[in-house]
Parts: structure tokens; sequence; C-alpha cells
């Protein structure tokens, strides 16, 4: 089985904003304040600085909810991702094969990627209630 591209690079994205979260960078950006008048806000040297951090936040949310329901699926990300271990070493590590590896990467990237769908659909059925809310609101004013 294939990676789910935009998982992957999600995964990738919160690796990094955890790791800076591990060293007293909290997840956000560090700059030197020293470059903001050489190189810009949005940029470091010229190249542009990504700004993932909210979707860092969403992909952290979608791991941690694997802790409880899928905590081998849980432990292969912290392997693979925070601790940089890589396939090989996660499976002589967690006493799985390579392959296993392989699959629980596709297994998480699914898990992640429902979470994140369920999420998003959660989010429009709020928005939708607030607002049919608020025009019931204005309505009963007028």
């Amino acid at each position: 089985m294939a990676r789910i591209a935009h998982i992957k690079r999600r995964l990738d994205n919160w690796a990094l904003w955890k790791s800076r979260q591990a060293s007293s960078g909290l997840g956000f950006h560090s700059v030197n304040i020293l470059a903001l008048d050489v190189w810009g806000r949005s940029s470091y040297n010229g190249a542009s600085i990504p700004h993932f951090d909210e979707d860092a936040e969403e992909t952290n949310q979608a791991v941690e909810s694997l802790k409880l329901s899928k905590p081998h699926l849980y432990e292969m990300l912290d392997c693979i991702y925070m601790k940089d271990l890589g396939v090989r070493e996660t499976a002589r590590r967690t006493g799985r094969g390579e392959s296993t590896i392989h699959q629980q990467l596709d297994q998480a990237d699914k898990a992640i990627d429902t979470w994140l769908s369920n999420s998003a659909e959660e989010k429009v059925r709020r928005r939708a209630t607030a607002l049919a809310a608020e025009r019931a609101r204005k309505s009963s004013t007028s």
C-alpha cells in the first residue's frame, strides 16, 4: 500500500512542530530578531518560512487520539517521527517486521485522515448550527 501523501506531509510538519515544542520553542517558529531587517518577517535568508502551526496542532490531536484507540500505531508514529528511528530500527525495537511497520504507517495515515475528515465535518456542523441560531435570534428580535 502507498502512504497518503498529504497525511505524510502533515506528519512531517507535526514532527518538526513537536521537536520545536520539546526544545522550548513551544511549537512556534524561532526567529532571530536581528535578522528581521535583513530578511523580513516571512522569510529566512530569502526562503519562505512555512506556517503550519494550526495544521500541526490538529495533526497532534489526531495522533493523540490513537494513544487509547490504537496504541500500537501511536507507538510506531512516536518511533518513526519523534525519535526519528526509521522503519528498520522501529521494527527492531518493537519486535515487528519491517513490512508490519509499513502496514502500520498506512493504517495510521488512514486513521488520521478519518479523524481529520470527521473533525472538519464537525466544524461545519457547529458553524451551521451557530448560523441557524443567529438567524433565529435576529428574526425573533425583528
